[in-house]
């Protein structure tokens, strides 16, 4: 074990440090003003009020998928169950070379309450309006007003990622 505190500067030991966090995976989708369906692979997707209900994640201002969505101001988490690897990374980065939307090929989409696409074979999914964003450092925090929520895989773990890999979220009591 190492006591010796390093730089939180270095990016490569920050995200090694906070690798050790677990966090939920969802899929954040929407419709771009040309109605096209857009997702992105978000890891810190979480709750911040229940009166009001909100929910709220970190993105990167260098998404191409976001700004697409954020124009619109509605999107809809989808909530990976542990199985969905291949979805987690499928909308994991924007490819330079392939349009937002070539990331729904093959896939049966749905279509949530506030219009947004709803992967196959997701935990649940929780629609919102886009109440506000805040800038911090590289990122944007993005807060939803949360205005549909849906369970329709109640009994299958959902995913989470921790140290490079997607796992499994149940807990054994």
């Amino acid at each position: 074990m190492s006591d010796a505190a390093e730089s939180p500067t270095n990016p490569q030991y920050f995200r090694k440090v906070f690798g050790h966090l677990p966090t939920g995976v969802v899929v954040v989708a929407g419709r771009g003003l040309d109605d096209e369906l857009v997702g992105v692979t978000i890891g810190s997707f979480t709750s911040i009020s229940l009166d009001p209900p909100l929910a709220g994640f970190f993105i990167s201002r260098a998404s191409r998928s976001w700004s697409l969505i954020a124009a619109r101001g509605k999107f809809c988490a989808n909530v990976l169950a542990a199985s969905q690897t291949e979805l987690c990374w499928r909308f994991a980065k924007d490819a330079p070379d392939a349009t937002v939307g070539s990331r729904f090929d093959g896939l049966e989409v749905g279509v949530s309450a506030n219009g947004s696409p709803v992967l196959p074979g997701v935990v649940a999914t929780i629609d919102c309006d886009v109440l506000a964003v805040h800038s911090f450092g590289d990122h944007d925090l993005v807060v939803g007003s949360v205005s549909a929520l849906r369970t329709l895989q109640a009994s299958a773990p959902a995913m989470v990622f921790v140290q490079g890999k997607t796992g499994d979220a149940r807990i054994d009591s």
